[in-house]
């Protein structure tokens, strides 16, 4: 674990426009040498999402069958639940994306208290037995979230150059998945080991969660990551506040960006139905069903760096629309009539695949567009305007099924997703800059 203040030492900074050729040529990694290694505050951040995400991936991983078994909800019901588990951060996203900008060096501490909130509502999941509580509970844990993204995701961004922003996210993003990893393998544990399963594992994350916050506060850099200001800059730096943020929007490559997570959010069908959809494909037993996420989080973890530095090289508009053709693959997967014994392995390593090409690689595409003194309201809209599509896909396809069944459901979602993939495409900028790492 490093404890660093990385403005020293941020990968591949550019050399001073009055430097010698040949100091700059020095500054340049040397091919073939070694790849330009992570900033210190990446680790540190990743080693956070890692602890944080054992925490809220065993609540995930036993909530919908929890939900739908447990307290006999509707899917209509658990499809409410989830677009609020999912979509509620959307409204708090660019009030802590502001308030993070607004202080210079908030980034940090607007992040820890979006953690502390998240992790405060996990014991709170022990009194709550039907739908309003829990609803309250899970909007709670969900602002703790949409304070807390933009700014961390900021934190990565300004701790990196152009040129490295998609490895550094991909290995912030596999560290958050070693989580995904072990949250669902601890929560199945404690269900076969305990007679109260659930209370369990609600008491166990909440242990958790308190260790993340707790690392968050003593190991990740608390000043400015902001790397050295360069002249090539080709908007003028805006003053951090709510309108110049929301200005951001005329800025064509973000704007195709949050216009694009938008459309494609509105089709993307969240896990918890994926997985359910599964469970009732291949008759999964009940209590391996918290084990279902695992392939998701494995195929994250392999594929996130490899797939971030392939968006550095080649584009990473072309990476996040490909990913989205996995997912539709997986929804394919899921309404064909094959039941081979690899159908499972085959749906999840989509899944997976799916998460690993936009994830991050959503985020390092955006900072490319947004001034270091907007980056968390610039990263906050985009994520914004994700969520609030996700919402609503989850609350459409919780009624689509209630009403018309699970098949007709993901039928609608899978043309849905081909159409505004397709309109997706047309969005391209044909001559990107550069630097905004789009084509």
């Amino acid at each position: 674990m490093y404890v660093a203040d990385n403005r020293a030492g941020t990968p591949d900074s550019p050399a001073p426009a009055s430097a010698p050729a040949s100091a700059q040529g020095a500054a340049r990694p040397r091919a073939g040498r070694r790849r330009a290694a992570v900033a210190p505050t990446v680790l540190a951040l990743g080693t956070v999402s890692l602890i944080t995400d054992v925490s809220s991936e065993m609540v995930t991983a036993v909530l919908p069958l929890y939900l739908v078994t447990g307290l006999g909800l509707s899917p209509l019901g658990f499809g409410l639940l989830d677009g609020i588990y999912n979509g509620f951060s959307a409204l708090v996203r660019l009030a802590g994306g502001h308030l993070a900008d607004r202080g210079g060096g908030r980034h940090k501490w607007v992040a820890g208290a979006g953690y502390a909130l998240s992790a405060a509502c996990k014991p709170l999941l022990l009194l709550a037995h039907t739908l309003t509580p829990i609803g309250l509970i899970l909007a709670a844990d969900r602002t703790g979230k949409g304070l807390r993204t933009a700014p961390r995701d900021a934190l990565i961004s300004l701790s990196s150059t152009s040129r490295t922003r998609g490895q550094a996210f991909g290995v912030h993003r596999a560290m958050d998945t070693v989580g995904a990893l072990f949250g669902p393998l601890v929560a199945f544990l404690i269900l076969r080991a305990t007679v109260d399963g659930y209370d369990a594992v609600f008491t166990v994350s909440f242990c958790v969660a308190v260790v993340g916050v707790l690392v968050l506060v003593l190991f990740v850099p608390g000043g400015s990551t902001r790397p050295p200001a360069t002249t090539d800059t080709p908007h003028p730096t805006p003053r951090p506040t709510l309108r110049a943020a929301l200005a951001l929007l005329r800025r064509p490559a973000l704007r195709r960006l949050t216009v694009c997570a938008l459309l494609l959010g509105l089709a993307t069908v969240s896990d918890s139905f994926v997985y359910l959809l599964l469970q009732r494909r291949l008759g999964v037993p009940d209590r391996w069903f918290a084990l279902l996420p695992l392939g998701t989080a494995a195929a994250f973890l392999l594929l996130a760096v490899p797939l971030g530095r392939l968006a550095d090289r080649v584009g990473r508009w072309r990476v996040f629309l490909a990913g989205h053709g996995a997912l539709l693959l997986t929804y394919g997967l899921l309404l064909s009539s094959w039941h081979g014994m690899a159908l499972p392995y085959a749906v999840l390593v989509l899944h997976g695949c799916f998460y690993a090409a936009t994830d991050g690689v959503l985020m390092a595409a955006a900072s490319d567009s947004v001034p270091d003194e907007l980056r968390s309201s610039g990263l906050a809209l985009v994520q914004t305007g994700q969520a609030l599509a996700r919402f609503v896909c989850s609350i459409g396809f919780g009624a689509a099924w209630t009403a018309w069944g699970d098949r007709t459901a993901l039928t609608a979602s899978a043309v849905a997703l081909a159409v505004c993939a397709l309109f997706s495409l047309s969005l391209r900028p044909t001559r990107p800059p550069r630097s905004e790492g789009l084509a």
